[in-house]
């Protein structure tokens, strides 16, 4: 409800129809097909209704929650981008970042995370399983298969190592970068209410940055994936629950023209 809320606020009003705005919708929607990939069956497993999976509707869930994933980090990265480019070459911004442009770059984020967890769906799907088929898990994670899996599993713990240090180091670089630059430029601002004001435009994408990344990279940049799976469950309520749900809020309150379009749209009412 907060994810739709926030699209519907940036479609229905004309001064939030910027390249950053439009990227915040991706990211909304983004995250909308992210908790609804897996809530609905993780509330059927805690209230005993629905305690079993298919092994290809596993697969299927593994491959739409990491795809996703996977695309929110570029999408981020993308929209620090974005704001390194609004507050280092104001003057050439419009040019450089449109909505043609701005859309090509959100479409590669999709389609870069789509591809890249494909390849791990693959190789976990061809895993030799011959044990126990309970899963220590709410949702079917990776490390929850490889723990289950009697056939070796080093590749798959390589693969996802690999595409781990490729989509969020990757994308945790260019949003590094992005930031040196941009704080840099906040900093030469000579007046303590211009970097106030610079500042206050990114904010925002800082905080969600922070929840998202601190604990994506705690779950996959590792080369084992034998820790503990009752301290990663613990992590991914956070990661695949709370971050989503605090977003739309983050984006609200933190941000000045949000808010005054939230105000106009609560006065219309």
């Amino acid at each position: 409800m907060g994810n739709t809320f926030v699209i519907v606020l940036v479609r229905t009003h004309p001064r939030l129809h910027t390249p950053m705005y439009f990227l915040l919708c991706n990211l909304s929607f983004l995250e909308i097909w992210y908790t609804t990939a897996f809530v609905p069956k993780a509330i059927g497993v805690m209230l005993g209704t629905s305690q079993t999976i298919s092994f290809p509707g596993c697969i299927l869930q593994l491959y739409f929650i990491f795809s996703l994933g996977s695309s929110e980090c570029l999408l981020l990265a993308v929209m620090a981008y974005d704001r390194y480019l609004a507050i280092c070459h104001p003057l050439r911004y419009s040019t450089l970042m449109n909505i043609t442009f701005s859309a090509q770059l959100a479409l590669g984020a999709w389609l870069c995370g789509f591809l890249e967890i494909s390849v791990l769906a693959a190789l976990i799907s061809r895993l030799s399983f011959c044990g126990p088929n309970v899963i220590n898990h709410f949702f079917c994670d990776i490390d929850s298969w490889i723990a289950l899996s009697c056939a070796d599993t080093s590749l798959v713990e390589r693969a996802t190592f690999i595409v781990s240090i490729n989509i969020l180091l990757g994308s945790c670089v260019i949003i590094l970068v992005s930031y040196i630059y941009i704080i840099s430029t906040i900093l030469r601002i000579p007046s303590a209410q211009g970097r106030q004001k610079a500042f206050s435009t990114c904010s925002a994408h800082l905080t969600v940055v922070t929840l998202w990344y601190g604990s994506t990279i705690f779950l996959y940049v590792k080369p084992s994936a034998q820790n503990s799976l009752d301290l990663n469950k613990i992590v991914n309520v956070f990661n695949t629950i709370v971050t989503p749900m605090l977003n739309p809020f983050i984006y609200t309150l933190r941000n000045k023209e949000v808010k005054r379009a939230l105000e106009k749209a609560i006065r219309r009412m």
